[in-house]
């Protein structure tokens, strides 16, 4: 080979080099989409402090951007779609009815890997995520049993998707098991996230005789009327204090930093795999806001008593004698809901007065 010839080779080399190191070089990008504003202080608040953590965590070898506000359909699929276009190597989809849009784009894109939260349907390139809400729905139903002194206890739902349903009889049957007098009152607003409805909602209950408020939707509203009107009420997914000093019991925190850190790092070191997760209370996934000091002793006690003796495997929300709202029976004595059941459920248990809709 000519002395050229070799120059050249190496120049190329030398340039082949210099281009993969640039390339190795390049930050993950990371997309996030929420359903709700990053400032609704629950939901996507919770999610958008887990992004924060990845940023912290791995500094310039990421990059993150998220979209917020994304309504459930169509707009999530144009979202989804143009984030996988742009070099996003790994997307969070952080909303149940963003699940089929997700597996479509994912389809397009199998070289992205795609999360999506509280959903079912899984490929090679999507893997799924959620928390067991249930078991700190149990621990606060102990406490919203103990504390109410009408005996009604009103509930705002979101969706009637087996999460929420699985809430409402959680937090029921841990009420019922301290406080056999008490009644549930369930408002329907089919939506994530408003807080104008939220407040309706809530006061509507209070007007039933409801004093202690509990949500499945992602604004501070309800803490607040509340606060104004003077009953108790818990937050949701956040730690919502700052809303209702007086009336904020506690909160179920939905801890998503560690999982979504674990989750990077899998990309980074190419070990990621599509998986199925469902983590609780002893894992950390689920946590609690401080408990209000309001609250008794001997009920912060009780609490403590189910959210340790949950996270030892000694006590399962879902543990029979339980029937359906019909009275058929559902489990046995000393039976435990499996999480097929759990996964799928679509009814209420007895007790709970309405109609759960369709």
């Amino acid at each position: 080979m000519s002395l050229w010839k070799k120059a050249t080779a190496a120049a190329a080399g030398l340039a082949l080099a210099a281009f993969a190191a640039a390339a190795a070089a390049e930050p993950l990008k990371i997309g996030f989409v929420y359903v709700g504003p990053t400032g609704d202080f629950g939901w996507t608040h919770e999610h958008d402090l887990a992004r924060q953590a990845v940023e912290a965590h791995f500094g310039d070898k990421v990059e993150t951007t998220y979209v917020e506000n994304v309504a459930e359909g169509p707009d999530a699929e144009r979202v989804i779609r143009q984030m996988a276009q742009s070099g996003h190597g790994l997307i969070f989809t952080t909303s149940f009815g963003f699940m089929n849009p997700t597996v479509k784009v994912a389809k397009q894109f199998p070289d992205v890997k795609f999360e999506h939260a509280t959903g079912y349907q899984r490929a090679d390139n999507v893997s799924t995520y959620s928390a067991r809400f249930y078991e700190g729905r149990h621990v606060i139903g102990l406490i919203a049993g103990k504390m109410t002194k009408t005996n009604t206890v009103g509930y705002i739902a979101s969706f009637p998707i087996p999460e929420v349903v699985r809430g409402i009889n959680a937090a029921y049957l841990a009420a019922k098991s301290v406080n056999p007098a008490v009644k549930f009152r369930i408002v329907w607003v089919n939506t994530w996230f408003d807080p104008g409805k939220e407040a309706d909602a809530a006061n509507a209950l209070i007007e039933q005789g409801a004093d202690v408020i509990m949500q499945h939707t992602d604004s501070a509203a309800p803490i607040t009327i509340a606060e104004e009107k003077g009953v108790l009420a818990f937050g949701q997914a956040s730690d919502m204090t700052r809303f209702g000093p007086k009336s904020h019991l506690t909160a179920i925190i939905d801890n998503w930093s560690p999982y979504y850190i674990a989750r990077t790092q899998a990309v980074l070191d190419g070990t990621w795999t599509s998986t199925d997760t469902w983590d609780g209370i002893a894992p950390g996934m689920v946590a609690f806001a401080p408990y209000n000091p309001v609250l008794p002793k001997e009920v912060v006690a009780l609490a403590e008593y189910a959210r340790f003796g949950i996270m030892l495997g000694k006590i399962h929300p879902f543990t029979g004698p339980i029937n359906r709202q019909d009275g058929t029976p559902w489990l046995a004595a000393g039976e435990t809901a499996s999480d097929g059941d759990l996964l799928g459920m679509n009814f209420y248990v007895e007790g709970i007065e309405g109609t759960l809709p369709k």
